[in-house]
C-alpha cells in the first residue's frame, strides 16, 4: 500500500537528480514547455497542418489532450492539495497555480501519449517517452508529489482512451 511517506521519500530521491545542472536544466525547460499543455497542442496542430488526410482526426486528439489538461485544473480546484513545502530546497520552477493533485503536465503529456500515438506510428515511440519525461520533470522540479503524477497520467489516459473512437472520427 502506498504511504504519504512514501510519496514524501520518492518526491525527496527526485529533488536530489535535480542537483545536477544538466538535470535542473532539463526539468525546467520540459515544465515551461508542458505549460498549460502548449507543447502536446503545437504538437497536435502540427500533426493536423502535416498530415492533411486525417486533419480532423489531428484536431480532435488535440482537442483530448486540451480536455484532459482542463479536467486536471478542475479536479486541482476541488482537491486543493498544495504543492510539496521544501524551505531548503526551493522548486526549481514557478507555477501558476498553488495546488499539485493532479499534475496538468502529466494529464496533458500521457493524454498526447496516448492519442498521438493512435494516429502515427512515430508517435508511439517518440512521444510517450517524451510524455515520462516530462512526467518526471515535475518531480525533479520539486512541485509535485508522484501521487499528483500518478494521478494526472491516469487521468489524461484515461481521457484520450475514452475519446479514442470520436478522434478517429467514428461515430460513437
Amino acid at each position: 500500500m502506498w504511504s504519504v511517506d512514501a510519496d514524501h521519500r520518492l518526491l525527496s530521491v527526485m529533488r536530489d537528480c535535480g542537483t545536477d545542472p544538466r538535470v535542473a536544466a532539463a526539468a525546467r525547460a520540459l515544465s515551461f514547455c508542458g505549460e498549460h499543455g502548449a507543447l502536446w497542442i503545437a504538437a497536435g496542430l502540427g500533426g493536423a497542418v502535416a498530415d492533411r488526410a486525417r486533419r480532423g482526426a489531428w484536431l480532435r486528439a488535440t482537442s483530448l489532450v486540451a480536455a484532459a489538461h482542463l479536467t486536471s485544473m478542475g479536479v486541482k480546484r476541488v482537491v486543493r492539495r498544495p504543492r510539496p513545502p521544501d524551505r531548503a530546497r526551493p522548486p526549481l520552477v514557478r507555477t501558476v497555480g498553488r495546488h499539485s493533485f493532479p499534475s496538468s503536465h502529466a494529464s496533458s503529456a500521457v493524454a498526447a501519449a496516448v492519442a498521438f500515438g493512435a494516429l502515427r506510428p512515430a508517435g508511439r515511440h517518440v512521444v510517450p517517452a517524451l510524455a515520462a519525461a516530462m512526467c518526471v520533470s515535475r518531480l525533479v522540479a520539486g512541485v509535485h508529489y508522484p501521487t499528483d503524477v500518478a494521478a494526472g497520467a491516469l487521468l489524461g489516459g484515461l481521457t484520450a482512451r475514452l475519446g479514442a473512437q470520436w478522434m478517429r472520427g467514428a461515430h460513437v
